[in-house]
Parts: C-alpha cells; structure tokens; sequence
C-alpha cells in the first residue's frame, strides 16, 4: 500500500502524481484506469480519442473529499498513460474512415473502387486490432486482482474488456447509459461502428444475461425492432418514458428503484457521455437534447450499491474537448465518481 502519511489531500492536485492528484502507483491501486484514445469510427464530431489526456489535466481540480465516500480513494486509483501508438493509428485510421464515408456519401459503389475496398478492409482490421489490444490489457489487470476501468475514446472502445470480465465472471448484466441504443449490426461496412458496440457485446459475450438500457432518445427502426425480439435480454428505460412517468408523479427513488430490480447481481456499468444533458457535455460525438442531471446518475449508482448487486467494472466513453475544458471537466468529475462507486462495491 502507498504511504499516505507525507500526502495532503486537501493541497492543490500535484500534476506530478496520478489521477486526481492521487499519489498511487499502479501496482499499489485497487483500480487501474486503461485509457483508449481510439475514434476511428465517430460519424460527427471528432475529439474524443484525446480526452483521456485531457481528463486527467482537469482532474487535478477536484477536491478528493466525498461526503458519501470519504476514505475510498484511500484504496487506490491510477490511470495509466494513454498509448501514443494506439492514438497514431487511430488518428491515421479515422483520416481513412473520413475518405470512405465522404465517398459512400456520394451514392457510389465502393464494389467498383478496389481503394475504398482496401481503405474498408483497413478500418475493419484496425477495430480488431484495437479490440484485442483492450483485452490483453484488462485481463492482464483482472489476473492481477484489479479493479478495472476503460476510458474512451469512442463508444467502439470497451469489447474487448467485456470479452475479459467475461473470463472472470460466468454471468453479468450491462447497465448501459446512453442517447443511442448502439444496436446497430454495422454501420457503413463498418464492423465495430461506436454505434454498434452494444450488438457486438450481446453476439460476442454470451456471459451478459441482461442489458438495461436507459436515457435512449435516439434510435433506428431496426434497432427497435432487435429489442422487441429480444425483450427477454433487453429491457429499455427510455428518455421519454421516464420523463413521462416523472410528469405523472412517479419519484426518481421509484425509477431508480424499477431499474435497480431489472438488473442482474453483477454489474457492469457502461456510460457515454452523451446520456447525459448536453450543457454539460456539449462536445460530445452525438448529442441529443434530453437527458440526465450527473447527481441523477449518481443516485442510481448509489442505489444499486445500497442493494448488494456488485458493480464489477465501468468505461466512459465519448467525451469531448472543447476550447474551456468544459467537457473534460464533467467527464473528470462523473470518473471520479464511477471510481468510488466501482470501488465500494468491491
């Protein structure tokens, strides 16, 4: 365990330590943060793939002190450094994937364009790459007994980890916090599309027995549809209909309450940032007008722990950058709260 005799907590965060200022290594911390700075695939705003970087700048800012929580960061966070390779190639990547949508766009054929064929090919393999890539670092960390989040990046980012989880638990549910659905079979060709991310986990990670979605306002019709004939898999709090049952006198505690009971014993929590109201995250890849206050997310949080379900590991995805450091600054704040969360149900 770290000394944190020497270390004052209530100081200004040392950008010469760790996450939030902490002073941990990471063979000291009970949970290691693995960023991923990858967003080869994002369809509108671009940004995301460097703010794991930027997080941890705006993370000095926060005062450690919780007054839920007040001793578990005394367990240890760490976040490891972004990988420059990861970020070169997805930088070089998405420039690819940018060629490729522009030409579809067109109405053309990529059939009868042997560079766009290539360039689809190329994206395709950089996903696996990327997906394996996530996996050899959190089961790594899983075998050593760590608590483990993933730090996107886009929404594509954490298969990999759930195809790791799923190697250390037989069975687990997805608590999955969004605008989108992200049921889509694929995108444009593109196999592991950010909007796709929830599919592939459900076709390639038999171990999740439930998914519970929540905040979805935006979807497609086939997306609707693939929840309808999985009704015994999915379940979906939307926007709307919680707003509805708001609007009718129904209590968030009721909500949360109703949410907490659908899910499973053990569960992994996946949050893009766009699920949330998008003044606090306006950079964001997507955002849709809607949804959620961050103390409304952490009342649910804090509800599934007072319930005894396990929370077994998190990733944050689609953060944006922005010129003020706003979006940085939120999504700091909600990882601040997803580690102690993690943390204390552990």
């Amino acid at each position: 365990m770290a000394d944190l005799s020497h270390f004052d907590h209530n100081a200004a965060g040392n950008p010469n330590n760790n996450i939030f200022g902490l002073p941990f290594t990471e063979d000291d911390a009970s949970l290691v943060l693995v960023p991923v700075p990858w967003e080869v695939t994002v369809s509108y705003k671009a940004g995301t793939a460097r703010a794991p970087e930027r997080m941890f700048k705006s993370g000095l800012q926060i005062d450690i002190f919780d007054e839920e929580m007040r001793d578990v960061w005394k367990r240890g966070f760490y976040m490891r450094e972004p990988d420059k390779k990861i970020l070169l190639k997805s930088d070089y990547l998405r420039k690819e994937a940018e060629l490729y949508i522009n030409y579809i766009s067109q109405g053309e054929n990529i059939s009868n364009n042997k560079f766009m064929c290539k360039t689809l090919k190329e994206v395709n393999e950089g996903s696996n790459f990327l997906n394996k890539w996530v996996y050899d670092q959190t089961s790594e960390l899983l075998e050593k007994g760590k608590l483990v989040g993933v730090v996107g990046g886009d929404h594509s980012t954490p298969l990999g980890f759930l195809k790791a989880l799923a190697e250390v638990y037989p069975s687990f549910g997805i608590l999955h916090i969004d605008a989108h659905c992200d049921l889509r079979e694929s995108y444009e060709g593109f196999l592991f599309y950010h909007a796709s991310i929830m599919f592939n986990i459900l076709r390639e990670v038999p171990h999740v027995e439930k998914l519970v979605q929540m905040g979805i306002r935006d979807f497609s019709d086939t997306e609707w549809q693939y929840i309808d004939n999985n009704r015994n898999r999915i379940s979906v709090f939307t926007n709307r209909s919680i707003r509805e049952r708001q609007f009718g006198g129904d209590s968030w505690q009721k909500i949360t309450d109703d949410i907490v009971a659908s899910l499973p014993e053990k569960i992994y929590i996946s949050l893009d940032i766009d699920g949330l109201d998008p003044k606090l995250c306006p950079f964001t890849g997507t955002p849709v007008p809607g949804g959620f206050e961050t103390e409304e997310i952490y009342y649910l949080f804090k509800k599934i722990n007072q319930s005894g379900k396990k929370i077994i590991g998190f990733d944050l995805c689609e953060t944006g950058i922005s010129n003020n450091e706003w979006d940085e600054n939120v999504g700091a704040r909600v990882l601040f709260k997803l580690c102690h969360f993690l943390v204390a149900s552990n």
